[in-house]
């Protein structure tokens, strides 16, 4: 008889935009295992091995509880998975319909039966351009990796690749669930008061949501190693996009540059936008980043302008300096006022 699996993946619903939110379920599904591993903006994934003997349930029912204890403290629904690893649970978790839950047990055949019929792009860390490379050999499946031999997988991906995601294709995933504390994040949307066509209206409030996000980090003594731009449509469906930046920054050019290269990635024809919502991922203290050095005298005269404009902000308030082309603030766009154009802006999670 094989142990029960041990992993639980927990997908938290319509709580991407509520880091609050997201941080009260995390301290509520520590009350069922204290290893728990933040996944944002709304998964985490859980070590069961303990709680089974703790609560006396078995993995069903114990994902069950948890379910429950979501909806009934905080009002949200959950789809959720368990299996004997973190790539089994988040892939079952996936193929869950919404609410649902998915027990995969630990067992050679029950992981062969639910791995080799899916598609090889559905294993992590296959990208379109890997996926692309696998195709053109006929290796469509993760069956068919699994089947191939691991000399082959490397001459055409590379030897770590090839390694990795070859071991993937059996079901084996070493990484263990690793307790952590949410990382900051600060968030800045901006809601049109109808749905925007203009793709210029866009681009000038995505300047100043950048603007301003960097304004605030800045104000922190923060940098941001990461940005995610979430589009709200008219009929209420989301996209949403992250990039890396190439240096932790708080630096407005260097976010804003990077927010407009998400937004282009989109592609969007005449779209009728509603929210726009700018996110800076994992921040650190700026004392602790480093900088890439350069020579450029306008970066560095962009910088003093840059600290000046915070000096008069600091002064006189967050709309003392405006980006040239950004959207001129209105009395809308403070907290209290008649509604209309308006841009929220909060820390969506401090960490400290």
């Amino acid at each position: 008889m094989t142990a029960p699996p041990t992993v639980l993946h927990l997908h938290f619903h319509q709580v991407d935009q509520n880091a609050e939110l997201y941080e009260q379920l995390l301290v509520l599904v520590g009350q069922i295992t204290p290893r728990v591993q933040v996944l944002p903006p709304d998964a985490a994934a859980l070590e069961l091995s303990g709680a089974y003997r703790y609560f006396d349930r078995d993995p069903r029912s114990l994902a069950q509880l948890v379910q429950l204890r979501c909806l009934a403290l905080y009002g949200v629904r959950s789809t959720a998975a368990v299996a004997g690893n973190r790539m089994l649970a988040a892939m079952a978790c996936t193929a869950t319909p919404p609410g649902n839950i998915t027990v995969l047990p630990d067992h050679p055949y029950d992981i062969a039966a639910f791995l080799r019929p899916r598609p090889v792009a559905a294993l992590p860390g296959v990208g379109p351009a890997t996926a692309r490379t696998l195709a053109r050999f006929g290796l469509t499946t993760i069956g068919a990796l699994a089947d191939t031999p691991l000399l082959t997988v490397q001459r055409l991906l590379g030897t770590a690749t090839g390694r990795t995601l070859h071991t993937r294709a059996h079901g084996h995933d070493p990484r263990p669930v690793i307790p952590q504390a949410p990382p900051r994040t600060a968030t800045a949307d901006h809601r049109f008061d109808h749905d925007e066509l203009n793709p210029d209206q866009h681009r000038r409030a995505l300047l100043t949501l950048a603007t301003e996000l960097g304004a605030r980090l800045r104000a922190d003594s923060s940098v941001t190693r990461a940005l995610t731009l979430t589009t709200r449509f008219a009929d209420r469906t989301t996209t949403t996009r992250t990039r890396s930046l190439a240096e932790p920054t708080a630096h407005s050019p260097a976010l804003t540059a990077t927010t407009y290269a998400l937004y282009e990635a989109l592609g969007l024809q005449r779209a009728r936008v509603r929210v726009l919502s700018l996110r800076a991922e994992d921040l650190t203290p700026a004392e602790h980043a480093t900088q890439q050095l350069t020579f450029d005298p306008r970066d560095d005269r962009a910088r003093r302008a840059e600290a000046a404009a915070d000096r008069a902000r600091a002064r006189f308030g967050p709309h003392a300096v405006v980006a040239a082309g950004s959207l001129t603030p209105t009395a809308a766009s403070r907290p209290g006022n008649p509604p209309g154009a308006r841009s929220t802006r909060k820390w969506a999670s401090r960490g400290d």
